[in-house]
């Protein structure tokens, strides 16, 4: 709600290096319709809607702010072996319990 037109635009320019034709803004009222167990008006917090346009031929695209591992080292795929055969033995049922749930014991 803060930020404005300028503050914005100077945002983009420098953190993204976009260059940037027009921001537009525009204050969003949250709506006040739900009601609490008392019976009691809840409104929604406002936002701020920005509009942005870009330059002439420019596209924007989101980095990849979490980008997949390419590498891994031997060790990994040894620990995740283990952990899998582990897991299978705790899910392979007991054939003592005659189709009985593993949770279900007394």
């Amino acid at each position: 709600m803060e930020m404005t037109r300028v503050d914005l635009r100077n945002y983009l320019e420098r953190i993204y290096n976009l260059p940037v034709a027009a921001v537009r803004t525009r204050v969003q009222h949250g709506s006040n319709r739900k009601r609490d167990y008392r019976n009691v008006r809840m409104k929604k917090p406002d936002y701020k809607v920005a509009y942005v346009q870009l330059a002439h031929g420019q596209t924007f695209t989101f980095p990849d702010l979490f980008p997949e591992k390419k590498h891994s080292s031997p060790g990994d795929s040894d620990i995740q072996d283990k952990l899998l055969e582990e897991q299978r033995q705790r899910q392979s049922r007991d054939p003592r319990r005659g189709g009985v749930p593993d949770w279900f014991g007394l």
